[in-house]
């Protein structure tokens, strides 16, 4: 009935600092397994993270064109997550009809 697996799943994130864009990367691990997996889970331990791309976009602002002058940072992450599931397989559960 319950089952183990392991699984590696691309997700991407986007955030206005690193740590953002990572936590927002890792947020998308969950979402990503469960649309992979017909059963249900109960528990996902991520094992290792490997990064394929991390970008840094710029841009540069100013008011009225000349005035208050700054730069903004938007960083985007595509990580490899290889995760193990603990996962209740439910065809193996037998339900007995009353």
């Amino acid at each position: 009935m319950k089952e183990h697996f392991s699984e590696t799943v691309r997700v991407k994130g986007r955030g206005d600092t690193k740590a953002k864009a990572f936590a927002d990367a890792l947020n998308h691990v969950q979402g990503s397994v469960m649309k992979s997996s017909p059963h249900i889970l109960l528990r996902i331990e991520p094992q290792d993270v490997q990064v394929i791309q991390a970008r840094v976009q710029v841009k540069k602002e100013a008011f009225l064109f000349f005035f208050l002058k700054r730069e903004k940072q938007m960083f985007s992450v595509e990580l490899d997550v290889s995760v193990n599931v603990t996962a209740i397989n439910m065809d193996k559960v037998d339900f007995i009809p009353q």
